[in-house]
């Protein structure tokens, strides 16, 4: 499966919310970027305890959720600009749904790996001034991924995300964020010892997952 990937999107830490940074609000890269192990070359990230390392290089926001999101908030002019979701790669053909965790995809020269969902915050609400967005990102399972970069290399605006190499069966990303998050689909513990012993989702969720099979 191969898509192309439409803008890659960076950007810095600005205030957000008072004296908070954030660096949700990214713009496209014209030309060549490098995308290293901790992300693309000129972009940051303002909140280093929840985001960032080398388990969430690369955001992947689906750009095909933007229309149903235009419906539900009816209408928002961040949906007609870049990275609305505070994504490096804006791509539509590719979904929650399709993409399992481990699998591997060639943009450029760089080869990315899945390593988990987007757990979803209040800074989406935040910036677009709607709540119910986390609640419903939460039941809709519309939570985007994030990559990890096994082998650097560039990449530039038009360049195909081809995937190369599936990763483990069974476990897509929206099945893995809903059995964590979503109430409505809450896992056994069967399922949870299958998650923890997924050895490409990221170290991080592998930990908590343990941690909450040993309670």
């Amino acid at each position: 499966m191969s898509v192309r990937v439409e803008a890659l999107c960076v950007g810095l830490p600005k205030p957000f919310n008072g004296a908070e940074l954030s660096a949700i609000d990214k713009r496209p890269v014209e030309g060549k970027v490098m995308i290293r192990s901790f992300g693309l070359e000129g972009d940051m990230v303002a909140d280093t305890k929840n985001h960032g390392g080398v388990d969430m290089a690369v955001h992947h926001y689906p750009h095909d959720h933007y229309a149903g999101w235009g419906e539900w908030l009816g209408g928002h002019p961040l949906l007609s600009g870049p990275a609305a979701f505070g994504e490096n790669l804006m791509a539509s053909g590719l979904t929650e749904d399709q993409v399992r965790i481990g699998d591997r995809f060639r943009l450029g020269g760089a080869l990315l790996e899945v390593s988990q969902p987007r757990q979803p915050c209040w800074k989406i609400e935040h910036r677009f001034g709607h709540k119910g967005m986390v609640a419903r990102i939460v039941k809709q399972h519309v939570c985007g991924w994030y990559y990890r970069v096994v082998e650097e290399g560039e990449a530039l605006a038009g360049d195909p995300l081809e995937r190369i190499e599936a990763g483990h069966d069974g476990w897509n990303v929206s099945r893995l964020f809903a059995k964590l998050y979503d109430p409505g689909h809450k896992a056994t513990r069967e399922e949870l010892e299958d998650i923890a012993g997924l050895e490409r989702l990221s170290a991080e969720w592998r930990t908590r997952i343990r941690r909450k099979l040993g309670k």
